[in-house]
């Protein structure tokens, strides 16, 4: 059951984000991501950004490199007394040219690419919370 709508970010992976050979990006920066989304889901439905106290699964399931972009998705599914349980997905929407002889080029795709997919829980305490709208 979900208890809000998906909250969205994309952007592009820099060449700063590669940490491995051939400008790949080290799968933390998804998690990374990740935790943006779940701030704004958070500020959204309690008006505080609140904590990420765990992940319960995480699954790496393509390649992300410098230059893709990626669209970071989020949503709470169930909401206890402080805590916020959530579920993440990492999409790459456009893939950076990874031929030598069209650095520059790059691919929209058709069908986005899941990358990357996580569930945790976060926390916001009660004398944190406020009255919001408890709908994102």
């Amino acid at each position: 059951m979900e208890l809000s709508g998906d909250v969205v970010i994309r952007l592009r992976m820099s060449a700063h984000d590669a940490h491995y050979g051939g400008d790949l990006v080290d799968g933390a920066r998804m998690l990374g991501l990740f935790g943006d989304v779940a701030t704004e889901l958070l500020i959204r439905f309690d008006g505080d950004e609140g904590l990420f106290r765990a992940y319960d699964a995480v699954e790496f399931l393509a390649p992300v490199y410098a230059g893709d972009y990626i669209e970071a998705r989020g949503r709470i599914t169930k909401a206890g007394r402080t805590s916020r349980a959530m579920q993440f997905e990492a999409f790459k929407v456009i893939a950076a040219s990874r031929d030598p002889a069209t650095p520059s080029a790059a691919d929209v795709l058709e069908q986005p690419l899941l990358v990357c997919k996580a569930s945790g829980t976060c926390v916001v305490p009660m004398e944190f919370q406020r009255p919001v709208r408890k709908e994102v």
